[in-house]
């Protein structure tokens, strides 16, 4: 046994968790920190890495589509919901709020004090089909990042993003549009998936 390496669980040991649903081939590092699991529903083909923290208790939630990787140092914070469509990642270190305190100091802050003396402010994070999120940026609450758009490293996202951009920097500008090349590349990915399993290329028939 590697004592650096805690490895991860695989869909069917989620299963016996508690999560409201688990689909196929779905890997959580084990040195992760989840909270709200019952509020929690993952698709197929999902990796989430080492030192993830997903906190969706109470009426909190996060719902991730298929094909979905949330890279090592994520915080996921999802108090106002946080949802994650088919083929939308997060780099490395990426945190998306759904709900934030108020900064203006006309409220207390923090989740120790009682909330009628907070301003919270919150709303459901949502990435599209595509959209990829760059390392170490940063997403504020009830944001909708548009179907294939990246946002560059090291960003603060503070508003809803339109599809098939390319957006960077502090508050995240548009910088071009992406290409939809990689459209063609899902419908061939879909199509090779619907062949038999023992028709399909190794790297096809063990994806992961």
């Amino acid at each position: 046994m590697n004592p650096f390496y805690s490895g991860y669980y695989t869909e069917n040991e989620l299963r016996g968790f508690g999560f409201k649903s688990v689909g196929q081939n779905v890997k959580i590092a084990k040195n992760c920190t989840i909270v709200g699991i019952e509020n929690i529903a993952i698709g197929d083909n999902v990796r989430i890495d080492a030192y993830c923290s997903i906190f969706a208790h109470q009426e909190g939630w996060v719902t991730l589509g298929s094909f979905i990787h949330i890279g090592g140092y994520c915080l996921l914070s999802a108090g106002d919901g946080i949802r994650m469509d088919d083929f939308s990642g997060l780099s490395q270190g990426v945190h998306l709020y759904s709900r934030t305190d108020d900064y203006t100091g006309k409220f207390l802050t923090n989740p120790t004090v009682p909330k009628k003396y907070t301003g919270i402010i919150g709303g459901t994070v949502a990435l599209g089909r595509h959209a990829i999120i760059g390392s170490s940026s940063v997403v504020l609450p009830n944001v909708q990042i548009g179907d294939g758009t990246a946002v560059g490293a090291l960003s603060l996202v503070t508003k809803s993003l339109d599809p098939w951009g390319v957006y960077f920097g502090s508050p995240a500008k548009k910088l071009k549009n992406r290409s939809k090349r990689l459209l063609n590349l899902e419908t061939e990915l879909t199509a090779e998936l619907a062949k038999p399993t023992d028709s399909l290329p190794i790297s096809l028939s063990a994806i992961g």
